[in-house]
């Protein structure tokens, strides 16, 4: 039988839209399936109390003003066939890293956080700007080679004699990306240092929901199809290739390639209980997730003296990168406001002010709870983690007209993510190479992260695999 599509895309996040996107470009039939019914994944949206807040949304990272040359979003821009002015783009003001007594600011002017740098600690200057050098030679999204999965802690460790700055760069760069407890890989380091200090941080204007609107409207465009509410129980496969999928509703669909942004245990286990066993190691399977909670001000953020974008903090001189063994681990965390963008004021999504608090969370430990023990832990701990936030932000209770948080549970319920693990295995597929031929892992689990580096990931594979002869399953 011959397949009834060139490919299909088993999840609507920001990997699998852009897949879509360019896979739909080289005229093959595609289509993408999403469980769930709004499409987005780990950055979506949803609506309560008359009001929409993007979810995972703290910022998009490779910031690049319009007729930027050479830089992954202009990349993304052009295979997609978009325009600079559809992503509204409005850069962060200033942000800070805040390490106990510590602290240094940074902005999209990377020249802030070395002036910084080289004031707070003087004896590490020229070794900072020699790792400046060495990433600036870099292809940042493939600096592989040998040691590159080598922990970051230890190379800046023998870089620097302040290991406090080790720490400090360390702070956003694993709450933003790593899944590797207590460190980052150091070829990750690399990525998300361009991305995060060097190229710098915005946010589109209207929050997520615009981008993720445009993506599906690009897709559709190019002759994609997407089904929302529809599952995949089931990846079909004989004689080690894919052949398709079978829905939850016992629908099957052939295709002569799938890729998959569920993640690689995920993705595994779809392909049966055989397959997971012989080629998972559960080692590898990421743990690290959150609880964030987002308040709705009676004023803006500013007037109460949060007048930076995004602060990561950490309460002490040594950062414990780590899932908690109770509910959450108030000693670290980021506050972000998306009012303190440049040009907020012409935002109409952001007439209020809002204020958001992100702490490490244990999966293990919110699952055990029955339902009315979570509700009351939620409140608890969100109270525990605001008062250990307040010495480097605001107290927002004074001023919240709603306030909403979600946890482990709340990412595993809507992403279908297992344990709500937010960046996925510690183990990354850089090739998005799977045991199945036809079978194409992208996303979290390929290795590039975040808003940006989804995209890149979909784009990426798609482009791989759509050079490959089709083959009839």
């Amino acid at each position: 039988m011959s397949p009834t599509y060139d490919a299909i895309i088993v999840g609507a996040g920001m990997s699998g839209l852009a897949a879509g996107i360019r896979l739909a470009q080289f005229d093959q039939r595609v289509l993408v399936l999403e469980r769930h019914y709004l499409w987005g994944g780990l950055n979506s949206f949803y609506k309560q109390a008359g009001r929409r807040f993007d979810v995972g949304l703290h910022a998009l990272t490779n910031y690049a003003e319009r007729g930027s040359r050479g830089r992954p979003l202009t990349r993304i821009l052009r295979q997609l066939r978009l325009r600079w002015d559809d992503l509204a783009l409005r850069p962060q003001g200033r942000s800070r890293i805040a390490l106990g007594s510590c602290t240094l600011d940074f902005s999209n002017d990377f020249e802030l956080l070395r002036q910084e740098v080289a004031e707070r600690f003087p004896a590490s200057r020229d070794a900072f700007d020699q790792l400046v050098a060495e990433i600036d030679a870099l292809d940042a999204y493939a600096p592989i080679g040998a040691g590159a999965e080598r922990g970051a802690r230890a190379v800046l460790g023998e870089r620097f004699p302040d290991p406090l700055l080790v720490e400090a760069l360390l702070l956003p760069l694993c709450y933003y990306g790593s899944a590797r407890e207590g460190d980052i890989d150091w070829y990750q380091f690399v990525i998300l240092f361009r991305s995060i200090f060097q190229e710098g941080l915005g946010r589109p204007r209207g929050g997520i929901k615009p981008v993720l609107d445009l993506l599906v409207a690009r897709f559709k465009e190019e002759g994609g199809e997407l089904r929302l509410r529809t599952g995949v129980s089931e990846l079909l496969h004989e004689d080690g290739r894919c052949r398709g999928v079978r829905l939850e509703d016992g629908e099957e669909l052939l295709a002569s390639r799938v890729l998959s942004s569920a993640g690689w245990g995920e993705t595994m286990r779809l392909a049966g209980q055989e397959t997971y066993e012989r080629h998972v190691d559960p080692g590898e399977l990421g743990r690290l997730s959150f609880m964030e909670s987002i308040f709705v001000l009676d004023r803006q953020p500013r007037e109460l003296g949060f007048d930076h974008t995004i602060v990561f903090f950490n309460d002490g001189e040594s950062f414990d990168y780590r899932v908690p063994d109770d509910l959450i681990d108030t000693r670290s965390g980021v506050l972000a406001s998306p009012n303190n963008y440049a040009d907020s004021e012409n935002d109409p999504t952001l007439d209020e002010g809002l204020y958001r608090l992100t702490n490490l969370a244990g999966y293990d430990a919110w699952k055990a709870l029955g339902e009315e023990d979570y509700r009351d832990a939620k409140e608890r701990c969100l109270g525990e983690a605001l008062d250990a936030a307040v010495p480097f932000g605001i107290d927002p209770r004074p001023h919240a007209v709603h306030h909403d948080s979600f946890t482990p549970r709340t990412v595993e319920r809507f992403t279908s993510k297992a344990g709500g693990c937010v960046y996925g295995a510690n183990r990354k597929r850089l090739d998005g190479a799977t045991p199945l031929e036809g079978l194409h892992l992208i996303g979290t689990d390929q290795g590039l992260l975040g808003i940006t580096g989804a995209l890149l990931s979909g784009i990426t594979i798609a482009n791989q695999s759509a050079l490959v002869p089709n083959e009839t399953p």
